[in-house]
């Protein structure tokens, strides 16, 4: 989509969202969403999955309204279910993610809309947002850090490691 320009806000000074609450969670979302309205942005896509899990929908539904009607919030939840859902040959998928995507259960929520054949395992795994942030989720470590948390979930390692190259690059 070279036809439009792209602003990114990246909130490095509060992050990680993964452990907040959810009503800091969307607080911050919802501050980087009308600096970003502000800024001129008609869509605004919060690529952070605590944020999708956790303020996405009211902020669709209680703010925007009240912010500008023609303007969009999209989350990263969806579309990641829409291309994991079409890829997995075992129907089972594991989800690595902070504690608040997890404990939101957005994941295995929207997984059953698409796919209700599919079973979601989560874990918690608080630092993974970490090793991707600084460039280490291709490192030799990850795949050893992965195994560590995913042995007990045997049934989904193999896939999980397999498409962790496509997650990355989505």
């Amino acid at each position: 989509m070279p036809q439009y320009d792209y602003l990114y806000l990246g909130d490095n000074a509060r992050a990680p969202y993964g452990s907040r609450s959810f009503e800091v969670v969307y607080e911050f979302t919802l501050q980087a969403v009308r600096r970003l309205f502000d800024d001129g942005c008609p869509l605004v896509i919060l690529a952070c999955n605590t944020a999708s899990a956790k303020a996405l929908r009211t902020i669709q539904q209680r703010d925007l309204p009240l912010l500008d009607v023609r303007k969009r919030v999209l989350g990263i939840i969806r579309p990641t279910v829409e291309a994991v859902g079409n890829l997995t040959h075992t129907r089972h998928v594991g989800v690595f993610a902070t504690p608040g995507t997890i404990q939101s259960e957005s994941y295995p929520l929207e997984v059953n809309k698409l796919f209700p054949d599919i079973v979601v395992t989560g874990e918690a795994c608080p630092m993974w947002v970490p090793i991707v942030e600084n460039g280490e989720a291709e490192a030799e470590g990850t795949d050893y850090f992965i195994r560590s948390i995913a042995h007990l979930h045997r049934n989904w390692l193999t896939e999980l490691l397999k498409f962790r190259l496509f997650l990355f690059n989505f």
